[in-house]
């Protein structure tokens, strides 16, 4: 009976690094091919530096797999990043005013705008964007990140993306990368812990910047990142962009559903269509007890959703792995288990639905 690759992946999953990862979770593994019994992959260090240090790993890689029924033979090969060059900081200044435009933006090579929205702070915007966009990867499309929170931006630190990208003519934005995603932020070009001050007309001006100056690529779907609320840059965004549509994420509790049904009027006054809301801290499982508790209400976002005929596009439970991920800067849905299938589910659907 032949193999697949799904098989070898939970092999794998079961060789644990020192620091309780997994390669399928620390997104190491490259380039699985099965053809008939000879499997080959590559299995890419953060570093050179690190390298040195797995080979012991590779070789319990290759045997681990290689005992699998179905497998004839096994080629593993270790690599790593190459030492990172460092980049020509942008001589470009961001956060000016506004330029006149001569019609919507459209980055080139982009298809569509996807906007993440809340109508308030602190209901998982981010982790959501930031997972959706990494889930979306996985399902086989071309993704883009613009995280467009000016004032709290936290894309580098939830994609584990340091650095900060080169503009070798001082008018074109070189994004970065992680894990199959094309990422700008605002927290690449200031100092992490220095407060972006700025008034309406400089938070335009530099989305502008991240939206047109910045080298996209080619990419099924650009996902936006927005701050919470309704104000300049979900403004600009809707009426000086070609905007394909929002989701919006809110808890159940009555407080987030307030502001988001604000987020929802305002889609509604700009004429952009809402793809439908995601349920985010819908319930938690205790991990002792096994029982399910509604912190925050139950069902509020599903009977919105039902109220004004848009879609429930998926219920995301409070998730402690979810956190530690987000902090550790590899999101969970890089990884496998219940967290990330959740967020495959969602990015299937959107795919299914033609929408990403």
């Amino acid at each position: 009976m032949a193999i697949d690759t799904q098989e070898i992946r939970d092999a794998l999953d079961r060789l644990v690094l020192p620091d309780g990862g997994t390669l399928s979770s620390r997104d190491m593994i490259r380039a699985l091919s099965v053809d008939g019994g000879a499997v080959r992959f590559v299995i890419e260090a953060p570093s050179p530096q690190i390298a040195s240090q797995m080979e012991p790993l590779r070789r319990a890689a290759e045997a681990t797999v290689a005992a699998l029924p179905g497998v004839d033979s096994v080629s593993v090969v270790l690599t790593a990043h190459g030492p990172a060059e460092k980049s020509p900081a942008p001589s470009l200044k961001i956060g000016g005013h506004p330029k006149a435009q001569s019609g919507p933006i459209k980055p080139s090579g982009v298809s569509r705008i996807l906007a993440i929205a809340s109508g308030k702070g602190g209901v998982g915007k981010s982790t959501v964007s930031a997972n959706l966009a990494v889930a979306l990867a996985r399902q086989g499309r071309k993704v883009g990140l613009l995280d467009a929170d000016i004032y709290g931006p936290s894309q580098p630190r939830m994609m584990g993306v340091t650095g900060q990208p080169a503009s070798p003519d001082g008018k074109t934005i070189e994004p970065l990368q992680a894990h199959g995603v094309t990422i700008m932020s605002i927290g690449f070009m200031v100092e992490a812990r220095k407060a972006v001050v700025w008034r309406g007309p400089m938070l335009i001006g530099a989305l502008q910047q991240m939206l047109g100056q910045v080298n996209w690529g080619e990419l099924d779907v650009l996902i936006v990142d927005l701050p919470p609320g309704t104000g300049d840059v979900q403004l600009t965004l809707c009426t000086k962009t070609e905007l394909s549509g929002a989701i919006v994420v809110s808890t159940p509790q009555d407080v987030a559903l307030l502001d988001a049904r604000k987020a929802l009027d305002m889609f509604n006054t700009l004429k952009t269509p809402v793809l439908g809301l995601i349920e985010n801290m819908s319930f938690f499982t205790c991990p002792d007890c096994g029982g399910t508790h509604h912190i925050f209400g139950n069902g509020g976002v599903a009977a919105e959703a039902r109220e004004l005929g848009l879609p429930l596009l998926g219920s995301l439970p409070i998730d402690l792995e979810t956190r530690l991920a987000g902090d550790n800067g590899t999101p969970i849905a890089a990884g496998e288990g219940q967290m990330a299938e959740a967020y495959a589910k969602i990015a299937a659907g959107l795919v299914a639905g033609g929408m990403a």
